[in-house]
């Protein structure tokens, strides 16, 4: 069986199907076995469990993902990759591979793993988490600084407070830009989301919430007091918040505050 997390092997592969990895989706494949491992590994799946990989490639998460799991889903947007992602699967019986795009399908009932193209992160997340049924668990390997965000204590971006609102996020490893062919120019690290049953804000209209949040980062070079003075709201001092703070500074807590502050 070819195994393209070995570097001879994935070059063979890619010189056969003509493949030249293309910037636009972020194609950078994995060619340490021994992280591809311990990746699939901290995606905790279970021999009853189905499993949605993002951005499969040509398969090298996939070999490790299978016998972890009952049913694999491998989702990849560019169809010139197919070809060689059905080679490496081979005859691998509980391997479905879909040619599509990752946000355009139903994610409901799996665990969601994979190598996420950086293009894409901020939407797949939001359509990851924003309406129930949720995954259970999300293994996602992102840009380290996107993991550093996402695990913040304060919300640095709006997808960093979707992130604190609908799950447990820790960074599970770091994985050096060597590991990568061909090598991206900064290092990655994978996520571990641990989705909530409910979500982290006693608040009803969510969707609200979300927009006060990224209406608000919009400005986020700007203090508070100013942003929010244009809708009104002149006192965030009421909150306990110094209006000089700027929007990434935030906790979730003080978020939550905000928003209701600001509604009534």
């Amino acid at each position: 069986m070819i195994d393209p997390a070995v570097t001879s092997q994935l070059e063979g592969l890619l010189r056969r199907h003509r493949i030249t990895p293309k910037h636009r989706f972020g194609q950078n494949f994995l060619i340490d076995p021994a992280l591809r491992d311990a990746i699939a590994d901290a995606a905790g799946t279970t021999k009853s469990d189905e499993v949605l990989e993002v951005g499969a490639g040509v398969g090298t998460l996939t070999l490790a993902l299978a016998p972890r799991a009952r049913r694999v889903v491998a989702v990849e947007l560019d169809r010139d990759l197919v070809p060689a992602l059905r080679e490496v699967v081979g005859d691998l019986n509980n391997v479905e591979i879909v040619q599509g795009d990752i946000l355009r399908l139903d994610v409901t009932g799996y665990i969601v793993a994979g190598n996420i193209p950086y293009n894409i992160t901020g939407a797949l997340i939001r359509k990851l988490l924003d309406q129930p049924p949720r995954p259970r668990r999300l293994s996602l390997v992102v840009q380290k600084e996107v993991a550093e965000r996402w695990t913040a204590p304060t919300g640095a971006s709006l997808a960093t407070v979707a992130v604190q609102v609908f799950a447990q996020s820790r960074i599970e490893l770091t994985i050096p830009a060597s590991s990568f062919l061909p090598r991206p120019r900064v290092d990655s690290a994978l996520v571990i989301l641990e989705v909530r049953e409910r979500p982290a804000v006693d608040i009803a209209e969510l969707d609200a919430f979300f927009r006060f949040v990224e209406s608000v980062f919009q400005q986020r070079r700007k203090q508070l007091g100013g942003i929010l003075a244009k809708r009104g709201f002149r006192d965030t001092a009421q909150v306990g918040i110094d209006p000089t703070r700027r929007p990434q500074t935030l906790t979730l807590l003080e978020w939550e505050k905000l928003f209701r502050a600001v509604k009534s």
